[in-house]
């Protein structure tokens, strides 16, 4: 099987909040030390929304990226880039929607709630660019083989898409003329003893539906050195008796994150005002919290609340402890505490939590040429894996004329 990846991208369309932390970044600072991982700028993407004002993506982009490095994303562990600057993914795209059903793009849960929404905000999406929003991402995916997604619940249906595209393209062209011939070339360049356990770990599984065989045949591929990706492709496919196996079928990666909404109890949003963002100053936050909205009962000092009817519970809820929590629930419901005394463990752990990664950014605040080079060299090293998947592609669908 393809070597393990993890791909994921956001669109640049504001500045990162404690939403955008809490809900990727921290996960991708923690991902990165399992395995190779690729994280985009997805301004294509963003474009499907922003096209009639698209001066926030450029905008913006930079500043999304000098949080992700202030948040923990190391480039010397994950490869950072920008979306329109590897054009294979609009090529791959283009392919992927000669034979994907438009059926299966209008099923996705997300179309036509994400149509109604920004309807509302006067943005009109009846559009190819944003019906085809999931099979882009489904590209964006597949050029990389990256067989790793991390997602939330809500995003595990656009996943299943990717896969069912990704096992559409392997069964219409996976199947090269000559490919039984070419299987059994590969099956003896193993050498004679992995030859006989390839064959014997094979029928095992064909005929038996032996899955622990299945991956112990995959394992000994991977380990034999000598075989090219071609070869390594043809006998994957050969042990589950379809054809090569050229675009890697990705998995969702569950994480969970918590619920951090924002300081009107709505989604975290830049656009709504409501949110925290990472270079915030402490006076900032402050500022923030202390005037954030509370139980509307607690109309004097003295009157009692219910903490889970106010939008600062959330907050306690991802940042303070079982004590402090406890201190909260009594305290508001006897009026022991006042609002602002019930703020002040947020405001300090807010503070504390986002000070290293506005002390981490001042570096590249003050020299943007270290961001633009780092995303250079990522958008390098992201082209060159695209050429070879989109070389195993074209050669596939009948377009290499070499």
């Amino acid at each position: 099987m393809f070597e393990d990846r993890v791909l994921s991208g956001m669109r640049p369309t504001g500045a990162m909040h404690l939403g955008h932390y809490h809900g990727a970044l921290k996960n991708w600072v923690s991902l990165q030390n399992e395995y190779p991982c690729f994280f985009f700028a997805a301004d294509w993407h963003a474009l499907t929304s922003h096209y009639e004002d698209p001066s926030v993506i450029e905008a913006t982009v930079w500043d999304m990226f000098i949080d992700w490095l202030a948040a923990g994303i190391d480039p010397s562990k994950a490869t950072l880039f920008i979306q329109s600057r590897i054009p294979q993914h609009a090529e791959l795209t283009l392919l992927l929607s000669f034979f994907t059903p438009l059926a299966w793009l209008e099923r996705v849960p997300t179309y036509k709630d994400q149509m109604e929404k920004h309807a509302e905000h006067g943005r009109d999406l009846l559009t190819y660019g944003f019906l085809g929003y999931p099979l882009m991402q489904g590209a964006d995916i597949l050029i990389y083989r990256a067989n790793k997604v991390p997602v939330g619940e809500d995003q595990v249906a656009h996943v299943e898409l990717v896969r069912e595209i990704a096992r559409r393209f392997n069964h219409l062209f996976g199947r090269e003329k000559g490919f039984e011939e070419k299987a059994e070339a590969a099956v003896k360049k193993l050498g004679p003893k992995k030859a006989k356990l390839y064959r014997t770990l094979r029928t095992r599984f064909q005929e038996q539906g032996d899955a622990a065989a299945l991956e112990q045949a995959r394992a000994l591929v991977t380990d034999t050195q000598n075989l090219s990706l071609g070869d390594q492709e043809r006998l994957y496919g050969f042990l589950e008796g379809g054809g090569r196996m050229i675009l890697s079928e990705p998995e969702a990666l569950l994480t969970s994150t918590p619920k951090l909404l924002g300081l009107d109890g709505e989604k975290m949003s830049k656009s709504q005002d409501n949110a925290i963002l990472l270079r915030d100053t402490p006076e900032h936050v402050t500022k923030k919290i202390r005037t954030m909205q509370t139980d509307p009962a607690r109309v004097r000092r003295s009157d009692p609340g219910e903490p889970t009817k106010c939008p600062v519970w959330n907050l306690h809820q991802v940042y303070s402890d079982a004590n402090t929590q406890d201190w909260v629930l009594q305290g508001c419901r006897t009026a022991g505490i006042g609002c602002l005394e019930c703020k002040q463990p947020v405001i300090d752990a807010i503070n504390a939590e986002i000070k290293p990664i506005r002390e981490r950014a001042t570096q590249y605040e003050e020299d943007p040429t270290l961001v633009r080079n780092i995303i250079q060299d990522g958008c390098e090293k992201a082209s060159d894996l695209a050429d070879e998947t989109m070389r195993d592609v074209r050669e596939a669908m009948g377009l290499n004329y070499n």
